[in-house]
């Protein structure tokens, strides 16, 4: 109890350093893993491997798209019942987190299976990529339910007072993926399906090591009877609050989707797999800001139950300078070092050539990114869930994708027009979120939380 009610007497910096740094901690190490995996698959599988990884994403966005409907919202909902004293309410979400996950993780995992290669094909597959992305997506789905009990329960974690713990977790599964990744690609010669296995194994570990958190006695929130039970409420307002990052990794999935297209009819598959290599250098940084955007999440959320509006505030401004000064990073690294980023992920000289300009296009943006992220996480962390889906669909939904499919025609390099749609949503996504900030800063201190 002692470590919840610290949300909101102790020091904002000092709680956002508290929770964002073993955030930031735990999903830059999920980064790392996903730039060593792409390494390993990239020089052990080759090139069209690499593009099937970047065709399978999407999917995998989808499927974890499925676990933030209920994770992130839940855990929202969590920090707002400790902030409120409802002990009991706060329990039975946990419990509705699990059984939540269950369901709409079996579903999502029968509808995969049965529809696998039309939606490869979808989403950008060639005839030359379909049978990595298909190997690949198969193990991923057979192990979904892992996926999004490991996500759900480090939300949980977080917003119970043990961001430390939640870190640890993410660790321990970021660690048994790297181990096994070389294990089974190159001593076992399991290839792309040796990744997606190690993948799996490694988030079940992790669960493993959550459970152990939950079923302790001593803990304010854990396992007990009468906690089971779907509560309409309770699910309801979790999936609410959750709608806006569901909403945010469909249309991100959507986006891939198209572009993927748009690459292959203008580019090819080395051009997927060029905005492949891309995507996992911005991939590291844009975890970063998860990570803070997680630490800001209890304590914006608790302050907001508690009615202490300046501390909900700060820790936005916070937040906010954090971001920027993160994104700042992959900005010089893209438009200084494309080159040297893009070695990393392969030694093939031709994919290494048609990345660099493409890499320095995409980058150019990247200062905006931070704060248009972290105002979404404001109203998604307090409960305002019209506001966070509309600011997680204006970059997506209402600008990139139709910018992506209008600008090819007007550039003489269609492709050069895909590249560019990237920036410039970007740019106009920034200036959405500052006016619906600027719009609703009295309410933000105006309106109470609505009971529960």
């Amino acid at each position: 109890m002692n470590r919840t009610a610290e949300l909101g007497t102790a020091p904002v910096h000092k709680l956002l350093f508290k929770y964002a740094l073993p955030a930031i901690i735990a999903m830059t190490a999920t980064s790392l893993y996903n730039i060593v995996d792409s390494i390993y698959i990239g020089h052990g599988c080759g090139a069209l491997a690499l593009g099937a990884l970047t065709v399978a994403k999407p999917f995998m966005d989808i499927c974890a798209a499925f676990g933030s409907l209920v994770g992130v919202g839940a855990s929202s909902l969590l920090a707002i019942y400790l902030g409120e004293k409802d002990y009991d309410r706060a329990n039975r979400v946990l419990g509705n987190v699990i059984v939540m996950n269950l369901i709409l993780s079996a579903l999502v995992m029968v509808v995969g299976l049965i529809w696998l290669d039309p939606i490869l094909l979808a989403f950008g597959a060639s005839e030359a990529t379909l049978l990595y992305a298909h190997e690949y997506m198969e193990i991923i789905l057979y192990g979904n339910i892992l996926t999004h009990i490991y996500f759900g329960l480090n939300a949980m974690l977080r917003s119970a007072g043990h961001p430390r713990f939640s870190m640890v977790a993410t660790i321990v599964a970021v660690g048994v993926n790297i181990i096994l990744d070389p294990i089974f690609i190159f001593a076992l010669d399991m290839g792309v399906r040796g990744a997606a296995l190690a993948t799996v194994i490694s988030q079940g570990v992790a669960v493993v090591w959550q459970l152990t958190k939950f079923l302790d006695r001593s803990e304010l929130i854990r396992f007990h009877r009468g906690i089971w039970r779907l509560n309409r409420e309770i699910t309801g307002r979790a999936l609410a609050i959750g709608m806006s990052p569901f909403l945010y990794n469909i249309a991100h999935c959507l986006v891939v989707i198209i572009i993927n297209n748009q690459l292959k009819n203008f580019g090819g598959d080395l051009a997927i797999a060029s905005y492949g290599v891309i995507n996992r250098l911005t991939f590291i940084f844009a975890m970063m800001i998860m990570g803070l955007n997680q630490g800001m999440q209890p304590i914006a959320g608790y302050n907001y139950g508690a009615r202490q509006y300046d501390r909900m505030l700060r820790s936005f401004y916070l937040t906010c300078i954090y971001a920027t000064s993160v994104m700042a990073i992959v900005f010089i690294l893209g438009e200084c070092f494309p080159g040297a980023m893009t070695r990393i992920f392969t030694h093939d000289p031709q994919l290494i050539d048609q990345t660099i300009r493409p890499m320095r296009i995409i980058c150019s943006s990247m200062l905006l990114i931070g704060f248009q992220m972290v105002t979404g996480n404001l109203f998604t962390s307090i409960g305002k869930a019209g506001k966070a889906i509309f600011l997680s669909l204006t970059r997506q939904v209402l600008y990139l994708i139709p910018l992506a499919l209008w600008l090819p025609l007007l550039f003489t390099e269609p492709l050069d027009g895909v590249w560019w749609s990237i920036p410039v949503s970007d740019t106009l996504s920034a200036v959405t979120a500052v006016i619906v900030l600027l719009a609703s800063r009295r309410s933000l201190i105006a309106d109470p939380p609505q009971p529960a």
